[in-house]
């Protein structure tokens, strides 16, 4: 495989780790979220899990052996109620955004127009949980730091 095909193979595969722990991490927010938000956040575990199955297929269409699902994903802060449930939301969708960024530097074609596409719509749906946008979604240097990854439990 050549070097650029490498990189791309590597950054789906961040892509795919990135949609297991939102998978992970919505099925905690549905468990916390009021029933006001709920709806919003059955659609964005479907979208997710979407996501994912479309990223397994990509891995295998480029040579690759999907990387799996953890048994469980260590969260960013305690989620005990609906608002922390809805700042957890909010943080997958950034997390997620930042691996599809990546994703968009490393693909060509179809295969970037799709990852920009995974991109928007996670920055669109940060912005529904947070309440406000952010100038760059998905760029870790807007924080001034590097991208969180998603950690696995053992």
């Amino acid at each position: 495989m050549n070097e650029a095909k490498d990189r791309e193979l590597r950054a789906l595969q961040a892509a795919l780790a990135a949609e297991h722990a939102a998978v992970y991490g919505y099925g905690v927010v549905g468990g916390r979220i009021g029933d006001g938000q709920r709806a919003e956040a059955r659609t964005a575990h479907d979208a997710h899990r979407a996501r994912r199955d479309a990223l397994v297929r990509e891995v295998k269409d480029l040579g690759g052996r999907p990387v799996a699902a953890a048994a469980g994903y260590a969260l960013p802060f305690a989620v005990p109620d609906a608002a922390a449930a809805a700042r957890l939301a909010a943080e997958l969708e950034d997390r997620v955004a930042g691996v599809y960024s990546d994703l968009v530097r490393a693909a060509g074609g179809e295969r970037r127009d799709l990852a920009a596409e995974a991109l928007r719509e996670a920055a669109v749906r940060a912005v529904r949980w947070r309440g406000e946008s952010v100038a760059f979604p998905g760029l870790a240097e807007r924080a001034g730091t590097a991208p969180p990854s998603a950690a696995p439990t053992a």
